[in-house]
């Protein structure tokens, strides 16, 4: 029999019943059960630095410490963070859910090193749960009822958090589709009284009082129309109101009645005072408002047009966004361009946007295509966004997005200057449902959903930086696949 440093006695590679008595767990075992225990368990000594248990690998044996510091880590964005060092006797790792047997995969949830000299007692994870199972039937269904339960839970409030967010993105996606829908089926009705006033015109004026050189003129003119009017320079207020005035005197001087009735759509399309004279020298005074007017319906048609292409523009680029947005007909995995993704996000969600928020791209657009499940990446966006929105909602602020390429990563940025995250908060902000905003607003599990596409899926990292005023989330994706 030997004795450690803290007075433990180890016996060889066993430990009798009262010796195992002295550990908490073991504690309130009866001679039979301790017994079970000392023929199946041994002790392993580890040197200082030694792997105990690794993240990930197989869990095979369950391990209480018997005397020595250990060390427990887990893997945070790519990256071993010490989460817990201790010296406390009977404090233990390795296979803690043993009882759940072959109901799940059994790994090793984090790592265990050791710090200086260490002795363990070491129990095979199949003896420990075959013991719990048939020691402590009751207490055994309860923890497997909690384990499967939140993890139910957490697979349904996750499916509840993606269809959230997709309803209010179809949500905003309808709203961004009426407004364009309205504005050209109202582009479309005006167009119909417009073509109609434009024919009765052109009777007017084509019924035998303009002789064929002059009407000749006259389509001439009309067809210069149409091309200043689909490229006419915007003017300033000051501008138009000095423009619209200058042509209602031109036409009040040539006897032409409402004449300003007509001028904002005759300088809309370009239209000045030295064009109506062309027109006068072209077809007569006699015959001039008739030909002004028709000339005016021309101009108006034109800009009704150009409002209907614009409107069935925009309605044809939202559904691309939504068509990019969703995937849904493309291959899970592909090889994508990082800004084509977040465009088709950032117009998804445009309607969510506050008024007092400015969106701020800086695209580096050198960075290369990538391997990725793309829309699982605009799902990233979307939160990412989402979070950095909800920080500048009352008092608005800057959203920037921005890309790059690093260490053979491309790199997305999303930052705001909302209020930051404190501190004490950080290191839980990744944990499942867990959240800072209000109740009823929030499931908390947006980011936890985000570092698990991001680093379990496409092996990559997420880094947070924050100060209030500054808050930026990097993503940083592989450019090869690993």
């Amino acid at each position: 029999m030997t004795e450690p440093a803290d007075g433990t006695p180890v016996t060889g590679d066993r430990l009798t019943a009262e010796e195992l008595r002295t550990l908490f767990l073991f504690e309130s075992l009866d001679d039979r059960q301790l017994e079970r225990f000392v023929e199946q368990g041994r002790v392993e000594r580890f040197a200082g630095g030694e792997v105990i248990c690794r993240e990930g690998d197989p869990a095979t044996c369950f391990y209480v410490l018997l005397h020595g510091t250990v060390a427990l880590r887990r893997l945070v964005h790519g990256d071993e963070v010490e989460f817990n060092r201790t010296e406390q006797r009977g404090v233990y790792t390795g296979a803690v859910q043993a009882y759940l047997a072959g109901r799940i995969d059994q790994v090793y949830n984090s790592s265990a090193y050791a710090v200086t000299e260490v002795e363990m007692f070491v129990l095979p994870a199949d003896v420990l749960g075959g013991a719990l199972r048939e020691w402590f039937p009751m207490a055994t269904h309860m923890l497997e009822g909690l384990f499967f339960g939140m993890r139910a839970t957490q697979t349904i409030v996750g499916e509840r958090e993606r269809l959230l967010a997709l309803g209010s993105l179809s949500a905003g996606l309808t709203h961004e589709l009426n407004n364009p829908a309205a504005a050209a089926v109202r582009a479309t009705a005006v167009l119909r009284e417009r073509v109609a006033g434009m024919r009765h015109k052109l009777a007017m004026i084509a019924d035998g009082r303009l002789d064929g050189t002059r009407l000749r003129r006259l389509v001439e003119l009309q067809e210069e129309a149409v091309k200043r009017a689909a490229s006419a320079p915007p003017l300033s207020p000051l501008e138009t109101a000095d423009a619209e005035d200058a042509l209602s005197d031109w036409m009040d001087d040539h006897d032409i009645a409402g004449g300003w009735e007509i001028a904002s759509t005759l300088v809309a399309g370009g239209v000045d005072a030295e064009w109506l004279d062309r027109i006068s020298g072209a077809v007569g005074g006699e015959n001039l408002e008739a030909a002004v007017r028709w000339l005016t319906y021309t101009v108006d048609t034109e800009q009704l047009m150009i409002e209907i292409d614009d409107a069935v523009t925009r309605v044809s680029s939202l559904v691309a966004a939504a068509k990019q947005y969703s995937q849904l007909d493309r291959a899970p995995h592909q090889t994508v361009d990082v800004h084509d993704l977040l465009s088709a996000t950032l117009t998804m969600m445009q309607a969510k946007i506050p008024q007092g928020v400015r969106v701020v791209k800086e695209y580096d657009r050198t960075v290369p295509i990538i391997p990725a499940y793309a829309a699982e990446l605009n799902q990233v966006w979307t939160n990412l966004i989402d979070n950095a929105l909800c920080a500048m909602r009352e008092d608005g602020g800057t959203l920037t997005v921005r890309t790059g390429h690093e260490a053979g990563c491309v790199f997305v940025e999303i930052g705001d200057t909302g209020h930051g995250i404190p501190p004490e908060v950080r290191p839980r902000i990744f944990e499942p449902f867990f959240t800072t905003k209000p109740v009823g607003e929030g499931t908390g599990l947006g980011l936890d959903i985000s570092y698990r596409i991001i680093v379990n899926k496409h092996h990559g990292d997420i880094r947070v930086e924050s100060v209030p005023g500054d808050t930026r989330f990097r993503v940083m994706l592989p450019v090869t696949e690993s």
